[in-house]
C-alpha cells in the first residue's frame, strides 16, 4: 500500500491507522504562530462507525488504502441482513441493513449498488444517485399559489415523506436524489 505524507490526506481517502481502516471525513489544514503547520482530520471507522480526530504533520506517513468497488444486485433480506449477488461471479454476500442508514427504502429489489471492498470484506454500500418512486399521496394544489418555491409534502411508495412541486399529483412517478433524499424530476 502507498504511504502519503501527513499533509497530502484528502476528504474521502481511506487510510490505516492504529490498526484499523478510516475514512477521512473533514481535513482542515492549520498553520499555527509557533510550531510547523499540521493536518486536523476527522476520522470515521469504517468497520464501526466511530469518529475520531486526529492531528498529522507532514513529516507524518500514513497507509493509503484502496478499496475495491464492485457492482453488486440487491437479491432479498433476512433477518436484518441485506443479500447481495455479484453480477459477474453470482456470489452472494450479506451486509447489515444498517449499512445504507437513513437511504434503506431507496433500495430496490433487483437494484444495482455499489459495494466497496477491502480484500474480500465488504466495509461500504452505495445507491445509485438517483431512484424512481411513486408518490402514495399529497395535498391537492391550492388555487392561486405561486410556483415559485412552493413545495408541498408528499408520501412515497416506500414510507419516506419529501417535499415535491405543486403539478405532482398522487400516482405520479418521479426521480428522487438519494444523496439529498430531495425531489429531481418527473420520471
Amino acid at each position: 500500500m502507498p504511504k502519503i505524507n501527513g499533509n497530502e490526506i484528502r476528504p474521502g481517502n481511506v487510510l490505516e491507522h492504529n490498526g484499523g481502516l478510516w475514512a477521512a471525513v473533514k481535513v482542515d489544514h492549520v498553520k499555527p504562530g509557533k510550531g510547523g503547520a499540521f493536518a486536523q482530520v476527522e476520522l470515521r471507522n469504517l468497520r464501526n462507525g466511530t469518529k475520531l480526530n486526529e492531528r498529522f504533520r507532514s513529516a507524518d506517513k500514513v497507509e493509503k488504502v484502496r478499496l475495491e468497488q464492485k457492482d453488486q444486485q440487491f437479491l432479498y433480506e433476512n433477518d436484518g441482513m441485506l443479500v447481495f449477488m455479484d453480477t459477474e461471479t453470482y456470489e452472494q454476500i450479506e451486509l447489515p441493513a444498517d449499512i445504507l442508514g437513513e437511504r434503506r427504502p431507496f433500495l430496490q429489489d433487483g437494484m444495482t449498488i455499489q459495494v466497496e471492498f477491502y480484500e474480500a470484506e465488504a466495509l461500504n454500500a452505495t445507491l445509485p444517485q438517483k431512484v424512481t418512486c411513486t408518490v402514495e399521496e399529497t395535498e391537492p394544489v391550492v388555487k392561486g399559489q405561486t410556483a415559485a418555491n412552493s413545495f408541498k409534502p408528499a408520501l412515497l411508495d416506500n414510507g419516506v415523506r419529501i417535499t415535491v412541486p405543486p403539478f405532482v399529483g398522487p400516482g405520479e412517478a418521479i426521480v428522487v436524489n438519494t444523496e439529498t433524499m430531495e425531489y429531481a424530476e418527473r420520471a
